[in-house]
């Protein structure tokens, strides 16, 4: 073998050895990189609602508008004094602004042809109660509807239940899922044999509040229970750890 073979040859070993270990380092650290924990944390609570809304409508229909507008501003004041009765402050009732409209019944004629009849006016009034004392709300819910019997035509909707402190609620819950996604891993790695190295990338689930003890399912935009008092609140983490 000639000088010029022998250097070629040595330069071909040397490059085969030098990719042999890029190569093996290559693998090495795609290894490394994958060698990490994927876990969900999770968190909830039990709370209860501290206000409550509540609205109810009233109407009236009369041939003569200017009548059923003094029918349904005599029925605010009895209505009025009924929340006051049982204790509503009259700065928690919001009287809305009157809605008005025809009450046309639509129909055909002996022969067939399309008709319309006017039978008055509609005029209806929404009420509306915010207060921070549920059980008298609830209380007052249940008992409005005796006022049918005054000759109050009455539609009176559930309860609404919120809680007023929902941003404070929701920050304790993502730090309890965040460290109970890290306990999780924790356990995972002991048990593995490795330990557990730096948070790597964290995502939020979705904000969940349902009725407490409910079968309620959980919304993919997430569930917002207003109907029930009592409620359960729920976050997750989605977490990934790396190992060492």
């Amino acid at each position: 073998m000639n000088k010029a073979s022998i250097i070629v040859a040595s330069i071909l070993s040397v490059a085969v050895v030098i990719a042999t270990i890029i190569i093996g380092n290559d693998y090495k650290y795609k290894f490394k990189v994958n060698e990490s924990i994927n876990i969900t944390g999770n968190a909830l609570k039990d709370f209860n609602a501290d206000l409550v809304k509540w609205r109810a409508t009233y109407s009236r229909n009369n041939f003569d508008l200017k009548s059923a507008s003094e029918q349904l501003k005599d029925d605010q004041g009895v209505v009025k004094n009924f929340l006051i009765s049982q204790g509503i402050k009259s700065n928690e009732i919001v009287f809305e602004a009157v809605n008005i409209s025809k009450d046309i019944r639509y129909g055909t004629d002996p022969n067939g042809n399309s008709i319309s009849q006017f039978n008055g006016y509609i005029l209806s009034q929404d009420v509306t109660i915010e207060s921070k004392d549920l059980d008298k709300i609830e209380k007052a819910s249940r008992e409005i509807s005796n006022l049918i019997s005054q000759g109050i035509e009455l539609n009176s909707s559930s309860p609404n239940y919120y809680y007023s402190k929902l941003e404070d609620l929701k920050l304790e819950l993502i730090a309890q899922a965040s460290e109970n996604a890290k306990q999780r891993a924790e356990n995972i790695a002991t048990k593995s044999g490795s330990k557990l190295g730096h948070l790597q990338k964290a995502d939020l689930g979705i904000f969940q509040i349902t009725g407490k003890n409910d079968n309620e399912d959980y919304s993919y935009g997430g569930a917002f229970n207003t109907t029930s008092r009592q409620k359960t609140a729920q976050i997750t983490v989605k977490a990934s750890f790396s190992t060492n």
